[in-house]
Order: structure tokens, then C-alpha cells, then sequence
């Protein structure tokens, strides 16, 4: 049975559910190096092997010195320097001063660092326009991080902000999840490749630019198929090729009048669950296995492939992955400034332009053209104007949800 055929609309929210429910994590984990671990998925606790910093340093540029030294006196004798990576090898003892710099190690004695701008300096002599408590501009060891502190938890994807801090710590390498492998084409006798003419009837396959460039955002390893023409015997090949991947994504072939083979080839080799979606764009989508390979089938229309791609296989492929700490794009109150076209009976996710007005609050306004194949759209957007599946038409001034894009639109 087609997707369209089954009576009924299922909501988005409970076609993610069924979906998350059935995938369960790969958990195959190996070791990669530091400079390699960015975008995988962290597979178990790490624990700073050291204290950050590994010894108590000064804040800014300035003199150490001994904080009760000021209570007698607001004159000192400079005794030496300590700067970063030559730290001062003496003891700094009782009427003495060390010059200092950022970063710089303290000095054995001393306890407290005064700002340069706060002195006054003749010669070795160095008077204290204030005298501050002890440990005053002082980074005690492990002011940043304790030797055993968890620095990044499992689940946790490695992005820009772990990679320093890992390597603060002089971690080389770390345990990941494996990368789930996604397999993709597009099927359909009118689509051609970038770079080829066109004929009559024909148009050029962009689904499967948007879809790898989500997908390698996502964190997977990509396998391009390519374009499939309405043969049989190609697409069991393609189907075939595919099930060497955990995860295969088609777009076009899952709407009902559509003329190729892919559903029949479908119920021979899988059990996938042709679902209608309360979705506009992207009613038809299909879920389910192949042999051991997930398959995700969505609609031909370009912004329905995306759309689908990015609300439902995202959340599963992290699923996947093991990235237990994904959330979801955030969604925020917005008031709108321009009609929103709806009518009742699924879940619309139209393209708006949002922006904070003179006042503070966010405001949101349509793209325009909001049909399935309006790519330009997509392009103008920086978030989906969620409406309600219930919900008519919007007038401006409405209060409307909007769900601002990820990393992965950008």
C-alpha cells in the first residue's frame, strides 16, 4: 500500500516517536586521534589527566609579592622577574617583589599580584597605590579544571569548543562512536546532473546536493549513488549497494501515481511503513528496513526533501550515532509581521525571515512563495515559522512559534 493510501494523517511529533523507537545506537567504538575527532561522538567519560592550570599563575601583568608585606610598608624591593614558560626560580621572602607577567607561574612565597597601573617604580623600588587581599589576581591550580573533573561527557559530539580544551589537556586521543555510513539517490527518469543539458521535461537533480551536505553535517559518512533511472533491475542494484550502508535515503518514489518501481522493490526486500505525515511540505514518507539497513524515503519535491530530512532523520540519525546530548533546532515566540497562507490539517513549516525590532522582541515574516519546489526560499530563510496542525490562516500581529535553523543549515 502506497503512503498516500492509508486513511488518515499521521502527526509529525508521533512519526519521530515511532522512529526513535526503533533505532537503537550502532555503539561500535574505536580510537582516533585529537585532530581527527571533530564532528564524532564522544563514547565514554573524559577525565582531565591534569589540573588546569597545572600551577598557580598570575592574571594580568603586574608584581607578585607577599600580601602581609603590605601592612607594613607600601615600598618593596624588586628581586627578580617570572614570565610564561620562565617562571622565577627563587623564593620571593619577606620586603621583596617580583615583576610578573599574564600566565606567568608564581613565584615560591608569594601570594598576591598587584597591577602594574597600580604602581610606582624607581629603580629597584617599587611603591603600592593599594594594597588588595591575598590571593588577589591569582589563578590557583585547577581554576579551571581538577585533575579527574569529566571535561566532556559521553554522547557529547566534539565541535570547535572541545578541541581546545582537549588540547589543554594534552589529551591525543579519544574513543568515539563510529560514524553511521548513509547511502543516497534520487530516482527518476526526467532528472539530469549539474553540468548536462536539459530536454524536454527534464529538470536538474538538486535533492541530492541538499541532502549530502545535511547528512556530512549531521556527522555521517556519505555514499552517493547518484541518479537512478525508473529501471527495475538499476534500482534493485542501487537498493542493493545500499544495504552495504546502515542508513539509505532516496528522494522521489514513495507518492502514490508516481511511475517507477521503487515500492515494489520496497515490499520485496523490506518492511517499510508508508506513512501519510500531518506535513506540509512533505506528506509522503516512508520508514523503515531493508535487510539490516534503515531506510528513510522521502518525498522528490526539493523542499519537502529537505524539510523531512532535516525534522525527522536528524533526530534519528543521533539517535544512531550515540549522541545522546542532540536537541533539538530551538523554537521561540515570534509576532508576525506579514500574513501567513494555512489551512487546517497538518503541521505547516513555512520559510520566515525573523529579527529582533527596535524594541527587543522578535518579529518574523514570510519568505513568500512557499510551495514544495520554491527552493529560492530556503535560501531567504533563517528559521521555519511552525504552525499548528489545527491552525487557519495567520494575520500579522499573531503570535506565531518559530524554530530557529542549526548548525547544520549553515
Amino acid at each position: 500500500m502506497g503512503c498516500c493510501d492509508a486513511p488518515g494523517l499521521m502527526p509529525v511529533e508521533s512519526a519521530l516517536t515511532k522512529i526513535l523507537a526503533e533505532v537503537k545506537p550502532l555503539e561500535t567504538v574505536h580510537a582516533v586521534s585529537l585532530s581527527e575527532a571533530m564532528g564524532q561522538v564522544i563514547a565514554e567519560d573524559i577525565l582531565s589527566p591534569i589540573n588546569v592550570p597545572p600551577f598557580a599563575n598570575s592574571a594580568m601583568d603586574g608584581y607578585a609579592l607577599r600580601s602581609a608585606d603590605l601592612k607594613k610598608t607600601d615600598t618593596l624591593t624588586l628581586a627578580g622577574k617570572s614570565f610564561a614558560g620562565i617562571p622565577f626560580e627563587g623564593v620571593c621572602t619577606e620586603g621583596q617583589c617580583i615583576r610578573i607577567m599574564t600566565g606567568a607561574q608564581m613565584p615560591e612565597g608569594a601570594d598576591t599580584v598587584i597591577m602594574q597601573e597600580e604602581t610606582e617604580v624607581d629603580g629597584d623600588s617599587v611603591r603600592f597605590l593599594i594594597k588588595p587581599p591575598a590571593n588577589d589576581n591569582v589563578r590557583p591550580i585547577g581554576d579551571d579544571v581538577c585533575l579527574g573533573d569529566i571535561v566532556v561527557a559521553k554522547g557529547n559530539r566534539v565541535t570547535a569548543r572541545e578541541m581546545p580544551l582537549l588540547a589543554s589537556l594534552g589529551i591525543a586521543t579519544v574513543n568515539v562512536y563510529r560514524r553511521p555510513s548513509v547511502a543516497f539517490f534520487s530516482t527518476g527518469d526526467e532528472l539530469r546532473s549539474v553540468g548536462e543539458p536539459l530536454e524536454a521535461g527534464q529538470i536538474y537533480d538538486s535533492n541530492r546536493y541538499g541532502i549530502r551536505a545535511l547528512l556530512e553535517k549531521f556527522g555521517c559518512d556519505v555514499i552517493d549513488l547518484g541518479i537512478i533511472p525508473d529501471n527495475p533491475e538499476k534500482l534493485r542494484e542501487a537498493f542493493d549497494e545500499a544495504t552495504k550502508a546502515d542508513v539509505l535515503v532516496t528522494s522521489g518514489g514513495v507518492s502514490v501515481g508516481e511511475a517507477d518501481y521503487t515500492k515494489d522493490i520496497l515490499d520485496e526486500q523490506g518492511e517499510i511503513g508508508f506513512w501519510k505525515i500531518a506535513m506540509k511540505p512533505g506528506k509522503p514518507f516512508a520508514f523503515g528496513t531493508i535487510k539490516d539497513t534503515w531506510f528513510c524515503g522521502l518525498p522528490g519535491n526539493p523542499v519537502s526533501a529537505m524539510l523531512t530530512l532535516y525534522q525527522l532523520v536528524q533526530p534519528m540519525i543521533a539517535k544512531l550515532a550515540g549522541h545522546t546530548q542532540y536537541q533539538a533546532p530551538q523554537r521561540l515566540k515570534a509576532k508576525a509581521t506579514t500574513v501567513f497562507k494555512k489551512r487546517p490539517g497538518r503541521t505547516d513549516f513555512q520559510r520566515g525571515i525573523y529579527q529582533i525590532n527596535t524594541e527587543g522582541l522578535i518579529e518574523v515574516a514570510t519568505t513568500g512563495n512557499q510551495g514544495s519546489g520554491a527552493f529560492s526560499s530556503m535560501h531567504q530563510a533563517n528559521c521555519f515559522v511552525v504552525l499548528e496542525q489545527e491552525r487557519g490562516r495567520v494575520m500579522p500581529g499573531e503570535d506565531v512559534t518559530i524554530e530557529l535553523f542549526n548548525h547544520t543549515m549553515y
